[in-house]
């Protein structure tokens, strides 16, 4: 079994069911980008690539989960009610041992800076490199900082 493309379907499923185009369309271009960074990164610092790319898959689902519902402004809350919501598709779908839930769920939950598991970095810094990469002529809300070294760890050159 894929694990991987078992929750990407479950996923699909449920993102298709939003009414808004926009909001569907940045849903899956988010997820899918923070995946596919998430998955790079993890092979580079040799963590579990599969466990990293199913955690990006499910760290923004409350968000698109409640369509019409107010935006969580407080990133602890948004964040906690993430976590509860990837446990529940992990636990419908039944692919992940009690322990990969745990490790996927806690990653997923902000306690904030310092306070990551490996897989949390791995998401953060996935999160931050989709958020600037996107369209980088824009300028980036947070990470600033982070994304330069993250910049530096990838051996990428930082000058315009």
């Amino acid at each position: 079994m894929n694990r991987i493309e078992k929750l990407r379907e479950f996923i699909d499923d449920m993102l298709l069911n939003k009414k808004d185009s926009q909001d569907r369309r940045c849903a899956y271009v988010h997820l899918y980008g923070v995946s596919l960074m998430c998955g790079l990164i993890a092979k580079k610092r040799g963590a579990s690539v599969e466990l990293a790319i199913m955690t990006a898959m499910l760290h923004d689902l409350y968000s698109y989960k409640t369509e019409g519902v107010p935006p969580i402004e407080d990133k602890v809350v948004k964040s906690r009610k993430d976590s509860e919501v990837a446990r529940e598709v992990l636990d419908k779908l039944n692919i992940t041992t009690a322990d990969e839930t745990d490790t996927i769920c806690n990653a997923v939950c902000y306690r904030g800076v310092g306070d990551y598991s490996e897989l949390g970095e791995i998401l953060l810094d996935a999160n931050i490199i989709q958020h600037g990469f996107y369209n980088p002529l824009l300028p980036i809300k947070y990470g600033e900082k982070r994304l330069a070294m993250l910049l530096i760890e990838f051996g990428i050159d930082n000058a315009e």
